[in-house]
């Protein structure tokens, strides 16, 4: 038998619909550019935070007069208000890793990126090492949490040269979804693109999460090897072709608010730098493309530098990476004029073509 409430029942109960005071912990800390918020959680659950002496709890919110330590260091309260919205459009290089420091000394892509003064840049999402491309680095630790979960849905695309017959079934099993160890995957658009010879093909691929090495783990499910990896694309962020390989530059306020607005966060002007702040910016990121120097040793001197040079003429022309696929039809035959792309699965409105 149901038994039936009345409201009158409920009377007595009392309701708190008062919303949380204050603003949450790691939403703070990660606007203010110390990390992003993913990583500040961290902190927070190994107990690095505290806050009025006490080791803080996950989820903890404060309203901005607390006395806040990470790892036994105060933080300065006037820059925690602080909104610092910058970020840079990087083109990685191959060999390079995406960490802050490296044990084994190798170069990681920090190593070329201008200083921040009062914060630090914080890459949105990750490149193995052996995958080059487009990368993004903002100050805006809730920028770079909103463009990395899930839920806002930003595709990545890759121009990728596979190794080995591919067959129209493999590129139907991989639009449809594969199962690797750690769940399912799929391409959300894939197309070949003219370029490569032999078992050499290349082609355009998206997917919509940036599990660890993803698309290589998906080509290799249907018995393929990729031999070149690139990030071409981020959300409506594009490399252009005047993005060298190892060059980086920074958006401009238009380019910054779209990406914002990409993912439901208000703009935020830009602090007003002087001119001659502006034109070290300036000088920075033409010197970014610059190759390094070959180092010489006593044995092979003249054989090195010849590699050297070789090599360093390589990374400054940068990947061979065919044409954009959407340019040809499945069969990579140059297709019709092109439409107006206006985002939806797979593809999203682009800064520049």
């Amino acid at each position: 038998m149901s038994e039936e409430f009345t409201h009158d029942q409920y009377d007595d109960q009392p309701e708190d619909l008062t919303p949380p005071s204050g603003e949450k912990l790691q939403k703070v800390l990660a606007r203010a550019g110390l990390a992003s918020r993913r990583e500040i959680e961290g902190w927070i659950s190994a107990g690095r935070v505290r806050v009025d002496g006490e080791v803080a709890n996950l989820g903890a919110r404060i309203e901005g007069h607390e006395k806040i330590e990470l790892d036994g260091r105060p933080l300065r309260q006037e820059t925690l208000p602080q909104v610092q919205r910058r970020v840079l459009i990087y083109n990685k290089r191959e060999g390079e890793v995406c960490t802050r420091d490296d044990p084994e000394g190798r170069p990681t892509i920090f190593d070329r990126l201008p200083r921040v003064r009062g914060g630090r840049w914080i890459n949105i999402g990750r490149l193995d090492i052996n995958t080059t491309g487009l990368l993004m680095f903002t100050t805006d630790g809730e920028l770079a949490n909103r463009l990395m979960h899930p839920s806002y849905e930003m595709d990545r695309e890759y121009a990728v040269r596979v190794r080995g017959e591919v067959t129209d079934e493999m590129i139907d099993q991989l639009k449809a979804g594969v199962m690797l160890e750690d769940g399912p995957a799929k391409f959300t658009d894939l197309k070949k693109a003219p370029g490569g010879d032999g078992f050499n093909h290349w082609f355009h691929c998206v997917v919509m999460e940036g599990r660890n090495r993803e698309v290589r783990r998906l080509w290799e499910a249907v018995g393929c090897v990729v031999s070149r990896l690139k990030r071409v694309r981020f959300g409506p962020v594009f490399l252009t072709a005047d993005m060298s390989v190892g060059r980086w530059r920074e958006m401009a306020q238009q380019e910054v608010d779209i990406l914002s607005a990409e993912v439901g966060l208000a703009p935020i002007p830009m602090v007003e730098e002087k001119a001659k702040f502006r034109e070290r910016i300036e000088r920075l990121q033409r010197k970014s493309a610059t190759p390094s120097a070959p180092r010489r040793g006593p044995k092979n001197k003249r054989s090195d530098a010849g590699r050297h040079e070789e090599a360093a003429r390589r990374r400054e022309r940068g990947a061979d990476i065919a044409e954009r696929p959407s340019d040809f039809d499945n069969r990579g035959k140059p297709a019709g004029p092109r439409r107006p792309r206006t985002g939806g699965s797979g593809s999203r409105p682009g800064f520049k073509r």
